[in-house]
């Protein structure tokens, strides 16, 4: 309403600055469900089609501008014209005098959805922006596109059309973008690309050699129609028609595509779709050789996809509803309300900074690589610390991503490339590119990277029983395994998983991954002097009290001489996940207790020196300690997540506390990390494989999916 008012006196964006001034906790209009979270997932399915609503301007959405995952601002307009009056529904920056502004009523999130509800005169919309989370299957999840539906509800014969555009800024250079179009059967699409674009590049984290793509086609019940070029007359067109002319001007930077749905007169209920999409034809450069989608070996060509990702979608739906529904149910039995609000708010973050692919020339299905970047940090490519952290996720969801996303290191490791002693660090420095190291640079993380693989190695079999493809590398493994042994005490000068901290030596929790790790290798190969030797580490850093302060209340930092300082032995999850008891049960007492006294105003931060935490990190710590100490680092991760402090894509790292001066609850550079996976670790303890099989079981019990068409009237996308 006062929007509305402003617009019309032409302070719509006075006000809209004003709103973005205050605190979200006071503004009561909008409803957010489950909870408030920094930024609402839109389209995200992969590093390249990213896009977030930051939740400060979900109060002003008709006029909110979303974001890539990095920051850069996005068209992605929606209106609706009720009985020849147009409204804004999202994404109308300067609406000018014949288009009113909705109202936002609500703003809710699952797993696999973003929805929000708006009134526009009496009739109400919903937008729902919806990406699969669907691991299990490789088609379903490699399909580079994101669904937007919007449903139109409590229209009593009104006549009703429906808008969207997006803009150039889309494509990654909005000044060197080039519009195409094509009418496949009756899908129209829209594709925008960088002119002379060079493979393999980006610019500001966006790929620039691929295509945006925007799509549609006719429901049942509606007419499609489309148009493209200087945003004031295609908004035109629709004000004054309701339809698009199907010209598309020549195109300037600052033009877009749209395309439009008219369901004529509407009583009750309608929905109508479109789709959002980023393709590389060429998607990985692994090793000299291009890698594309997975979904290209049945559907080689975007028309192609497009069109099955339009059929698949009551399908998709269908699933998406048993996972929000298994995941949320699942998490709150695992701790609690709250954990529920931070992984399903994770799930989508966590998968979209990977990329399912196979070989670009034999399209060979059954050769599937997995490619994850390191967002936010430098962009590395399947950097095995990274993998670790996110690895809950894929244990609990489908744990063949372990595999998928450490085989493309393997061959490269096993062809000799890397001739370092312990295991490389990354397969790339900058993503797409997994080229490797074969100046035999990266960054070193020794004890770090080895630790790693024989943890990760050992969750794919334990989840598996898979011990062929661990099998194969097992000549591979032995060395890494004989690295820690020989330098898991004396551990020299180097960085660990969290390099922002600096290198340490003698760094207990170093200690500790190197001790974990021998007894994983020795579980996954029964070679027994192994798990001896952790067993006898273990004793050393606990029993006898090198890696503890002289009364025994915690782990250190450093050994042997510093006894005041401590960290979050986070490496020791493993051990309690897979039941190895190489560290006895004391030691998480010990830690359960330790930690409610450094606990400060949104947790305990990483260690003694810092003032930042680890989301990843505190639930993997929180999953060995009791179930108090446990329940409070999940409602201080939580106060985090929904403080309205910040607007980022879920940021694994922030202040935890004022005490050296910072503004404790809000984030520190990272933004969209698929480290987010590591928040599944509490549900990592419900067994492996535990959520794919709550949602398997449940879609087998499920009735027909025609309950779903009934429920969305009939349409389908």
């Amino acid at each position: 309403m006062y929007l509305d008012f402003y617009n019309r006196l032409g302070l719509g964006s006075l006000l809209t600055m004003a709103l973005s001034l205050v605190s979200p906790r006071e503004r009561t209009l909008v409803k957010h469900e489950p909870a408030l979270p920094p930024s609402y997932p839109l389209a995200v399915r992969n590093p390249y089609l990213s896009a977030w609503m930051p939740s400060n301007q979900v109060q002003t959405l008709p006029y909110a501008e979303p974001q890539f995952w990095a920051g850069q601002s996005l068209t992605w307009s929606v209106m609706a014209r009720v009985d020849g009056q147009t409204y804004s529904l999202m994404s109308v920056k300067n609406p000018g005098d014949r288009i009113r502004p909705a109202v936002v009523r609500s703003a809710e999130y699952t797993a696999s959805h973003s929805v929000f509800t708006l009134t526009a005169g009496s009739v109400v919309f919903t937008l729902d922006f919806f990406s699969p989370v669907s691991p299990s299957n490789y088609l379903r999840q490699s399909l580079p596109f994101s669904y937007l539906t919007v449903t139109v509800s409590e229209s009593l014969g009104k006549e009703i059309q429906v808008f969207s555009g997006i803009d150039g800024r889309w494509a990654g250079r909005p000044q060197r973008t080039a519009r195409r179009f094509q009418h496949a059967n009756s899908t129209a699409i829209y594709s925008l690309g960088v002119k002379n674009a060079v493979p393999y590049t980006e610019h500001n984290d966006m790929a620039t050699w691929g295509d945006t793509i925007f799509a549609a086609r006719p429901s049942r019940t509606s007419k499609l129609s489309f148009s493209s070029g200087n945003r004031g007359n295609v908004h035109s067109e629709f004000v004054r028609s309701g339809k698009l002319s199907g010209h598309n001007e020549a195109w300037v930077p600052g033009g877009i595509v749209a395309l439009s749905h008219d369901l004529g007169t509407v009583t009750g209920s309608k929905s109508v779709g479109f789709a959002v999409g980023y393709v590389r034809e060429a998607a990985i450069n692994y090793l000299g050789k291009p890698y594309t989608g997975y979904y290209r070996a049945a559907y080689p060509t975007t028309a192609e996809a497009l069109a099955h990702f339009f059929d698949d979608y009551t399908d998709a739906l269908l699933e998406s509803r048993v996972l929000d529904t298994e995941m949320a149910t699942r998490a709150a039995a695992a701790a609690g309300p709250k954990y529920a609000h931070i992984v399903t708010l994770s799930a989508r973050q966590a998968y979209g900074g990977i990329d399912i692919t196979i070989p670009d020339d034999t399209k060979d299905p059954s050769d599937v690589l997995a490619f994850i970047k390191e967002l936010s940090s430098n962009g590395n490519l399947n950097t095995v610390d990274v993998i670790m952290p996110a690895f809950p996720i894929y244990y609990v969801m489908d744990p063949d991503y372990i595999r998928l996303l450490l085989e493309p290191m393997m061959r490269y490791l096993a062809a000799g490339r890397w001739r370092q002693p312990y295991v490389i660090h990354d397969m790339g420095s900058h993503y797409p590119n997994a080229i490797g190291h074969d100046n035999q640079v990266a960054e070193p993380m020794p004890i770090e990277e080895c630790g790693n693989l024989m943890v990760l190695a050992l969750a794919y079999v334990r989840a598996t029983g898979d011990t062929a493809w661990v099998g194969q590398y097992r000549d591979l493994l032995r060395p890494y395994a004989d690295y820690l042994v020989d330098n898991g005490v004396d551990i020299a000068l180097q960085l660990s998983s969290n390099d922002a901290a600096g290198p340490l030596a003698n760094e207990t929790n170093l200690a500790i991954k190197a001790t974990v790790g021998l007894k994983a290798y020795g579980a996954l190969t029964g070679e027994t002097e192994y798990s001896r030797i952790a067993d006898e580490r273990a004793n050393l850093f606990f029993h006898e009290g090198l890696g503890t302060d002289d009364a025994q209340t915690h782990f250190v930092l450093q050994y042997p001489d510093s006894p005041d300082s401590w960290k979050t032995p986070y490496n020791i999850f493993p051990d309690v996940l897979f039941d190895l008891r190489t560290f006895p049960d004391a030691a998480h007492r010990m830690s359960s207790a330790f930690f409610r006294t450094v606990r400060a105003e949104y947790g305990v931060a990483l260690d003694h020196r810092q003032d930042w935490a680890k989301s990843d990190w505190n639930m993997w710590l929180a999953a060995t300690l009791d179930a108090t100490t446990r329940d409070e680092f999940v409602d201080d991760l939580w106060a985090y997540m929904t403080n309205g402090k910040h607007t980022w894509p879920f940021s694994d790292r922030y202040v935890s506390t004022s005490a050296k001066g910072a503004t404790p609850g809000v984030p520190v550079l990272c933004r969209a990390r698929p480290t987010v996976g590591g928040h599944f670790a509490l549900m990592a303890l419900q067994g492996p494989r535990s959520l794919q099989s709550a949602v398997a079981k449940a879609l087998g019990e499920t009735p027909a999916a025609t309950e779903v068409l009934v429920e969305m009237d009939g349409d389908e996308l």
